[in-house]
């Protein structure tokens, strides 16, 4: 199986998958949860289209400024500019007059100036973590043999963690915009998390591939990069598939509230597992392709 000389197949299958979800990013963006944009949100049970309609219509006497409403079965998840406990406490009222049945299952608010900092904790985090990534590589992998390089070996990983970050964020985008998904902190924390998976699933193809330079001096650096890929390829997938299914369990039985978290760790799993074995080591061949090509010209 030569993985390596279909690498442009590859590379183009990620660029496909990646394109939608920039476009969605740059047209419509990120739907923003009140974590991030400050707001209230209320939670209401034992709600029915009939009573919903009502409660807006309360809320538009209350000059109430609704952001969002999602509905998904007999829950009701409103998102509104900030509100006052005063505001809050008038509001339950109005709507126990509506239908003594609805019951309010969470209330939070999150002024604009807390939203602000966790927006910019969030970039830090994850600016901070992939500047760690990198230094931590290139140092651990700082004896690997010539052609290659340990700042290679870095940078590569950085691109395939930024390949799954874009797959994830840019589908979120879209789900925003078509379905009014909200991107809250456990979202900021599912990224994370996959930005840490899809490193782990890299370093173990990279520590194959820097192993079989030291011993397989007859072989090109294509045929190594290669032939480690193939042979770490069952743990990465069987390693996946492990979590793959556990996410799954997790999303059929789990809560209302953590369903996008697992459902963006599922998406951010699949793509890492992909590009560990198809983009980051493949990028590595590339590089080495184009530094012979130059030293030749």
């Amino acid at each position: 199986m030569n993985i390596i000389g279909k690498k442009n197949l590859y590379f183009a299958i990620s660029l496909l998958v990646i394109v939608p979800g920039l476009i969605s990013l740059l047209l419509f963006g990120l739907r923003l949860s009140i974590d991030f944009t400050g707001g209230s949100r209320m939670t209401l049970t034992n709600i029915n289209p009939f009573s919903l309609n009502k409660i807006k219509g309360e809320l538009g006497k209350e000059k109430v400024e609704i952001a969002t409403i999602q509905q998904s079965g007999g829950q009701a998840i409103i998102r509104t500019g900030q509100l006052s406990s005063q505001e809050h406490q008038k509001i339950i009222s109005d709507i126990s007059k509506i239908d003594p049945k609805i019951k309010e299952d969470s209330f939070e608010t999150v002024g604009p100036t807390v939203g602000g900092e966790t927006t910019t904790n969030a970039l830090i985090g994850v600016v901070l973590a992939s500047v760690l990534i990198v230094l931590y590589i290139a140092w651990a992998f700082r004896e690997v043999p010539k052609p290659a390089s340990s700042w290679r070996f870095g940078v590569c990983a950085i691109i395939a963690l930024l390949h799954d970050v874009l797959v994830v964020v840019g589908i979120f985008s879209i789900l925003g915009h078509f379905a009014g998904v909200e991107v809250d902190s456990l979202f900021v924390t599912a990224l994370l998390t996959v930005i840490g998976f899809s490193v782990h699933d890299t370093i173990v193809v990279f520590d194959r591939i820097r192993e079989n330079l030291k011993r397989k001096l007859t072989l090109s650096f294509e045929e190594v990069v290669n032939e480690s890929i193939l042979q770490t390829l069952g743990r990465s997938l069987n390693t996946s598939l492990t979590v793959i299914l556990v996410l799954f369990a997790l999303l059929i039985f789990g809560g209302e509230s953590t369903k996008w978290f697992i459902v963006a760790l599922l998406v951010g799993v699949l793509s890492g597992t992909y590009s560990s074995i198809f983009n980051a080591s493949p990028l590595l061949v590339l590089w080495n392709e184009i530094s012979q090509n130059r030293k030749k010209s």
